[in-house]
């Protein structure tokens, strides 16, 4: 099976090591993956601040870039939703004010075909033990997008159960909103800040070694607050917990 890595551009500008996890990861379960390097931003931060009309030649050239491909995997629960959720809105909005109906085309033939990792892990390859290993403690925030968008449901739980060496903690208020939300932690940094700051203390309290997820925008900004506030706790992408075995544990 070939499939191709959609990296998104948080991962690729300041996460680089998930996109390599990932590909570590899917290779190790006999997956071939591409690399489209046409690529570039799904055009969510246009979208979220109310610049339709600005993201439309990014849905354009994300469709273009992934044309042909069965499956597009991706390491972003929040890009995955705005591309499977948001792109048939633009393109319907397009066609109804007499812009032709290509856009809307576009995005109908992508969605489908873009998969959240978790998601393309347990229902396309069929599997929740991966190989990993990863002897530590562990607590899973779901980001909003997964939780809500896509209904990731279970599916990140189970892999991470299966996980050789791991200690899966509950995260107390989990399905909480972390306070990041994008371009809503810029308009809004107070209240962003304050959610961040719950939910972080929420994670910290569980003495877990490691938060993790499946949105690097979610962790990062975490991050930034258990590290501001001398916590132990650190935090990693689900895909590079995956992609850990005893050979090869993350960076």
């Amino acid at each position: 099976m070939r499939v191709a890595l959609f990296v998104t551009c948080v991962n690729d500008a300041l996460y680089p090591r998930t996109g390599i996890a990932v590909v570590r990861l899917l290779e190790r379960l006999g997956v071939e993956v591409d690399f489209p390097a046409a690529q570039s931003c799904c055009g969510q931060p246009q979208y979220n601040t109310g610049y339709r009309y600005e993201t439309e030649p990014l849905v354009r050239r994300t469709a273009a870039a992934f044309e042909g491909y069965a499956y597009v995997v991706t390491p972003s629960a929040s890009c995955a939703a705005m591309i499977r959720e948001h792109y048939p809105r633009i393109g319907r909005k397009a066609a109804a004010e007499g812009r032709g109906p290509e856009l809307a085309e576009a995005a109908a033939s992508l969605g489908p075909r873009v998969y959240e990792l978790t998601e393309f892990l347990v229902d396309v390859l069929g599997v929740t033990d991966v190989g990993a290993y990863f002897p530590h403690t562990v607590t899973y925030h779901p980001s909003c997008h997964g939780l809500r968008g896509l209904g990731l449901g279970d599916r990140p739980r189970r892999l991470l159960a299966a996980v050789k060496g791991l200690e899966l903690v509950e995260l107390p208020g989990a399905e909480e909103c972390c306070g990041f939300g994008g371009t809503f932690s810029v308009k809004n940094p107070d209240l962003s800040a304050a959610m961040g700051g719950d939910k972080a203390g929420s994670a910290a309290a569980t003495g877990a070694d490691f938060l993790c997820g499946a949105d690097n925008s979610c962790l990062a900004h975490l991050d930034g607050i258990l590290r501001r506030r001398g916590a132990p706790l650190r935090t990693l992408h689900l895909a590079e917990i995956l992609a850990a075995t005893e050979e090869e544990p993350p960076a």
